[in-house]
């Protein structure tokens, strides 16, 4: 069995090595163009209508002309129907805005293995720094310009942002806002335990992307004897959760065991947490 899978629609699963993208597509040119990435287990896609969902809300900010659901998921059929059902794998769709000309939209999809950086994280907890993105925490609620909310191919400040933090030996950032509370880390999502309830940061006032793993894990709270709610939260106050950590559809549930270079103690729960996820460590 393969170990990448490329799609397109419209015409199935292609050989990894041909060329889907014209030289002037926007995606590429401008990161006009939206993506989800899904976790694959046991063959299947995990909470893919949860990610489709998601994608339609971020083309709907960008005014994008996004395929049916039922065609996105004919497409995700068929980049998994050749899949080793034994590989834990992710599943990314990719939507483009197309031709700078004019024309249908881009869709592809692939396949390919979950990197042993991302089990590794599982295992392990990330070192974490804090960065500021400059500006007030509602100020993207109030800007729909700045796209708040949608996952977009415009990852170079995302990628900046881990490049950053590996230069000061830590695996992950936490983005704050100018003035001073927690948002979300570049690939991630934000949960916290205190006094029994398990907390992430509010989208909708805060702009930050609504995290689908974070949303199951807080819907499925109550099974392991937690409350869960949204609120904002400093760094400062993190210091005093019973646990930290970073939620994503392919990496999961990343404890984080430092903040700015403070040692955190290793919570308890992280375990509970990862077996009712799913996630394999």
């Amino acid at each position: 069995m393969p170990d990448r899978v490329v799609a397109v629609l419209g015409r199935g699963v292609v050989p990894t090595e041909t060329p889907i993208l014209r030289a002037d597509d926007l995606g590429a040119l401008r990161g006009d163009g939206i993506f989800e990435t899904v976790h694959v287990r046991a063959g299947r896609p995990w909470l893919l209508d949860e990610h489709l969902a998601r994608m339609a809300g971020s083309a709907a900010r960008l005014a994008l002309p996004l395929p049916s659901r039922t065609a996105l998921v004919e497409l995700a059929d068929q980049a998994l129907a050749g899949w080793d059902p034994g590989t834990e794998g992710a599943l990314r769709v990719v939507c483009t805005r197309g031709a700078e000309g004019g024309g249908p939209v881009t869709v592809f999809a692939t396949v390919a293995p979950v990197s042993p950086a991302a089990r590794r994280a599982r295992r392990e907890g990330v070192a974490v720094v804090t960065a500021s993105l400059g500006f007030p925490v509602a100020a993207r609620a109030a800007a729909p310009w700045l796209l708040g909310g949608a996952k977009t191919l415009s990852y170079a400040i995302n990628m900046a942002s881990l490049r950053w933090a590996e230069a000061q030996h830590a695996d992950d950032v936490l983005w704050l806002s100018g003035d001073g509370y927690a948002l979300e880390a570049p690939t991630a999502t934000l949960v916290w335990l205190a006094e029994g309830t398990l907390w992430t940061v509010p989208p909708e006032p805060t702009g930050i992307l609504p995290g689908t793993t974070a949303r199951w894990l807080l819907d499925h709270a109550a099974e392991i004897g937690f409350d869960a709610g949204e609120r904002l939260i400093q760094p400062a106050s993190l210091a005093n959760a019973a646990g930290v950590w970073l939620a994503s559809s392919v990496r999961g549930l990343a404890e984080v065991r430092s903040l700015d270079g403070v040692a955190r103690k290793p919570a308890s729960e992280t375990e509970l947490l990862q077996d009712l996820l799913g996630y394999a460590r």
